[in-house]
Protein backbone atom coordinates (compact mmCIF):
# COMPACT_ATOMS: atom_id res chain seq x y z
CA UNK A 1 0.00 0.00 0.00
CA UNK A 2 3.11 2.61 0.97
CA UNK A 3 6.20 0.47 -0.67
CA UNK A 4 4.40 0.78 -4.28
CA UNK A 5 4.21 4.41 -4.76
CA UNK A 6 7.57 4.73 -2.57
CA UNK A 7 9.31 2.22 -5.31
CA UNK A 8 7.87 4.41 -8.21
CA UNK A 9 9.28 7.82 -7.06
CA UNK A 10 12.72 6.23 -6.45
CA UNK A 11 12.32 4.67 -10.21
CA UNK A 12 11.73 7.90 -11.59
CA UNK A 13 14.92 9.40 -10.24
CA UNK A 14 16.97 5.97 -10.76
CA UNK A 15 15.89 6.47 -14.40
CA UNK A 16 17.30 9.66 -15.22
CA UNK A 17 20.98 8.87 -13.48
CA UNK A 18 23.53 9.32 -16.09
CA UNK A 19 26.13 7.22 -16.06
CA UNK A 20 29.40 10.49 -15.33
CA UNK A 21 26.89 10.56 -12.70
CA UNK A 22 28.02 7.40 -10.21
CA UNK A 23 30.80 9.02 -8.62
CA UNK A 24 28.77 12.16 -7.53
CA UNK A 25 28.44 12.62 -3.57
CA UNK A 26 25.11 12.14 -1.55
CA UNK A 27 23.34 13.92 1.47
CA UNK A 28 24.02 9.94 2.42
CA UNK A 29 27.47 10.63 3.67
CA UNK A 30 28.42 7.09 3.40
CA UNK A 31 27.14 6.69 -0.47
CA UNK A 32 28.42 8.44 -3.94
CA UNK A 33 25.31 7.88 -6.41
CA UNK A 34 27.07 4.16 -7.19
CA UNK A 35 27.09 3.36 -3.26
CA UNK A 36 23.68 4.50 -2.75
CA UNK A 37 22.52 2.07 -5.82
CA UNK A 38 24.54 -0.92 -4.70
CA UNK A 39 23.40 -0.40 -0.78
CA UNK A 40 19.66 -0.68 -2.95
CA UNK A 41 20.24 -3.44 -4.30
CA UNK A 42 22.68 -5.24 -1.80
CA UNK A 43 19.07 -5.06 1.04
CA UNK A 44 16.54 -5.46 -2.17
CA UNK A 45 16.05 -9.15 -2.10
CA UNK A 46 15.58 -9.17 2.05
CA UNK A 47 12.89 -6.44 1.49
CA UNK A 48 10.76 -8.39 -1.32
CA UNK A 49 11.38 -11.58 0.72
CA UNK A 50 9.96 -9.98 4.02
CA UNK A 51 6.67 -9.02 2.56
CA UNK A 52 6.06 -12.92 1.64
CA UNK A 53 7.31 -13.68 5.18
CA UNK A 54 10.92 -14.64 4.20
CA UNK A 55 14.19 -14.66 5.63
CA UNK A 56 16.38 -13.86 2.78
CA UNK A 57 19.92 -12.81 3.84
CA UNK A 58 21.66 -10.57 2.25
CA UNK A 59 23.78 -11.47 -0.22
CA UNK A 60 27.54 -12.60 1.31
CA UNK A 61 29.69 -9.73 -0.65
CA UNK A 62 29.94 -6.54 0.07
CA UNK A 63 27.52 -3.99 -1.14
CA UNK A 64 30.12 -2.38 -2.86
CA UNK A 65 31.22 -5.13 -4.92
CA UNK A 66 27.98 -6.17 -6.23
CA UNK A 67 28.57 -4.65 -9.64
CA UNK A 68 25.00 -4.47 -10.43
CA UNK A 69 23.21 -1.30 -12.47
CA UNK A 70 20.67 1.12 -11.94
CA UNK A 71 18.56 -1.04 -14.64
CA UNK A 72 18.95 -4.01 -11.46
CA UNK A 73 17.68 -1.68 -9.05
CA UNK A 74 14.38 -1.09 -11.00
CA UNK A 75 13.96 -4.22 -12.01
CA UNK A 76 14.44 -5.50 -8.29
CA UNK A 77 11.83 -2.43 -6.76
CA UNK A 78 9.25 -3.93 -9.76
CA UNK A 79 9.56 -7.25 -7.87
CA UNK A 80 9.69 -5.59 -3.91
CA UNK A 81 6.73 -3.40 -4.89
CA UNK A 82 4.70 -6.41 -6.25
CA UNK A 83 5.64 -8.29 -3.46
CA UNK A 84 4.14 -5.76 -0.74
CA UNK A 85 1.32 -5.22 -2.56
CA UNK A 86 -0.14 -8.69 -1.99
CA UNK A 87 -2.88 -9.24 0.45
CA UNK A 88 -1.23 -10.23 3.94
CA UNK A 89 2.67 -8.79 3.43
CA UNK A 90 1.46 -5.95 6.16
CA UNK A 91 -0.28 -7.85 8.27
CA UNK A 92 1.33 -10.11 11.41
CA UNK A 93 5.63 -10.44 11.33
CA UNK A 94 8.22 -10.87 9.40
CA UNK A 95 12.49 -10.57 9.02
CA UNK A 96 14.04 -8.21 7.33
CA UNK A 97 17.44 -10.39 6.08
CA UNK A 98 17.89 -11.91 9.85
CA UNK A 99 16.82 -14.06 12.69
CA UNK A 100 14.63 -10.43 14.65
CA UNK A 101 10.74 -10.85 13.97
CA UNK A 102 9.32 -7.32 13.35
CA UNK A 103 6.20 -5.98 12.80
CA UNK A 104 5.00 -6.64 9.24
CA UNK A 105 3.74 -2.51 9.32
CA UNK A 106 6.54 -1.33 10.83
CA UNK A 107 9.16 -3.23 8.50
CA UNK A 108 6.50 -1.91 5.23
CA UNK A 109 7.00 1.51 6.63
CA UNK A 110 10.75 1.38 7.00
CA UNK A 111 10.92 0.58 3.42
CA UNK A 112 8.78 2.95 1.70
CA UNK A 113 10.42 5.90 3.88
CA UNK A 114 14.02 4.13 2.80
CA UNK A 115 13.01 4.61 -0.83
CA UNK A 116 11.65 7.81 -0.46
CA UNK A 117 14.83 9.18 1.78
CA UNK A 118 17.43 7.65 -0.78
CA UNK A 119 15.27 9.40 -3.36
CA UNK A 120 15.58 12.11 -2.44
CA UNK A 121 19.72 11.36 -1.75
CA UNK A 122 20.00 10.34 -5.39
CA UNK A 123 17.57 13.40 -6.46
CA UNK A 124 19.63 15.78 -4.85
CA UNK A 125 22.94 14.27 -5.79
CA UNK A 126 22.34 14.24 -9.27
CA UNK A 127 20.44 17.59 -10.08
CA UNK A 128 16.62 15.89 -9.95
CA UNK A 129 13.96 16.74 -7.78
CA UNK A 130 11.53 14.12 -6.48
CA UNK A 131 7.56 14.15 -5.54
CA UNK A 132 5.84 11.94 -2.77
CA UNK A 133 2.14 12.00 -2.89
CA UNK A 134 0.70 14.00 -0.29
CA UNK A 135 -1.00 10.85 1.86
CA UNK A 136 2.13 8.80 1.74
CA UNK A 137 3.87 11.83 2.79
CA UNK A 138 1.74 12.13 6.16
CA UNK A 139 2.02 8.27 6.45
CA UNK A 140 5.47 8.50 6.53
CA UNK A 141 6.05 11.41 9.08
CA UNK A 142 3.66 10.03 11.34
CA UNK A 143 5.62 6.45 10.98
CA UNK A 144 9.34 7.96 11.23
CA UNK A 145 7.91 10.20 14.40
CA UNK A 146 7.17 7.25 16.22
CA UNK A 147 10.39 5.52 15.62
CA UNK A 148 12.88 8.44 15.04
CA UNK A 149 14.25 8.35 18.29
CA UNK A 150 14.90 4.41 18.47
CA UNK A 151 16.59 4.47 15.19
CA UNK A 152 19.18 6.95 15.64
CA UNK A 153 19.88 4.93 18.96
CA UNK A 154 20.67 2.49 16.32
CA UNK A 155 22.73 4.53 14.09
CA UNK A 156 20.32 4.08 11.00
CA UNK A 157 19.23 8.26 11.39
CA UNK A 158 21.35 10.49 11.80
CA UNK A 159 21.10 13.19 14.81
CA UNK A 160 17.82 15.60 13.81
CA UNK A 161 18.32 18.50 11.47
CA UNK A 162 16.00 21.53 13.08
CA UNK A 163 13.35 21.75 10.39
CA UNK A 164 10.31 24.41 10.60
CA UNK A 165 7.03 23.11 11.64
CA UNK A 166 5.88 25.08 8.70
CA UNK A 167 8.39 23.38 6.27
CA UNK A 168 6.89 21.62 3.42
CA UNK A 169 6.48 17.67 4.13
CA UNK A 170 9.34 16.28 2.92
CA UNK A 171 12.27 18.81 3.81
CA UNK A 172 10.26 17.82 7.69
CA UNK A 173 10.37 13.89 7.24
CA UNK A 174 14.29 14.69 6.02
CA UNK A 175 14.82 16.59 8.92
CA UNK A 176 14.00 13.52 10.85
CA UNK A 177 15.55 10.86 9.58
CA UNK A 178 18.83 13.41 10.21
CA UNK A 179 19.28 15.23 6.32
CA UNK A 180 19.48 18.50 6.30
CA UNK A 181 16.66 19.72 2.94
CA UNK A 182 19.02 22.58 1.97
CA UNK A 183 21.88 19.88 1.29
CA UNK A 184 24.01 20.60 -1.69
CA UNK A 185 26.72 18.74 -3.49
CA UNK A 186 28.96 21.96 -2.89
CA UNK A 187 27.87 22.95 0.74
CA UNK A 188 27.31 19.73 2.25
Amino acid sequence: MYVAPAATCLQEVVRDIEPDQLGTPTPCPDYDVRGLINHLLFWGPSLEGAARKETVPPPAESEHDLGLTAADLLAQLDRTAKAWSEPGAWNGVTHMGGPTELPAALVGGMIATEFIVHGWDLATATGQSITPPDDLLDYLLDEVGKTAEQARQMGVYGPEVAVPATAPKLSRLLGLTGRDPGWTANGG
